[in-house]
């Protein structure tokens, strides 16, 4: 019994890396919809837009990488909906 310590809450060690906008660092003005490889990056495998709190990106650019996918849905260059893209 001595060698069970319990915690009221538990012990939190996640070490969680910095969150940056990839495209303020690479120092991308434009995200083009034309860009398949690029723009499979930024959805998930049933097709949906990655949110800003997972993939760190700046307000305006998640605003620009929306439209950008959202043309490319509509282009038929990238699927609505996606069964295991990746």
């Amino acid at each position: 019994m001595s060698n069970d310590i319990r915690y009221l809450t538990p012990i939190n060690i996640d070490i969680k890396k910095a969150k940056y906008c990839r495209f303020k660092k690479s120092g991308i003005k434009f995200v083009d919809f034309k860009d398949p490889n690029f723009l499979l990056k930024l959805i998930n495998e049933q097709g949906k837009i990655l949110p800003r709190r997972i993939t760190g990106t700046s307000a305006k650019y998640q605003n620009k990488v929306n439209k950008a996918i959202k043309r490319a849905r509509h282009l038929a260059i990238l699927p609505y909906v996606g069964d295991m893209l990746k």
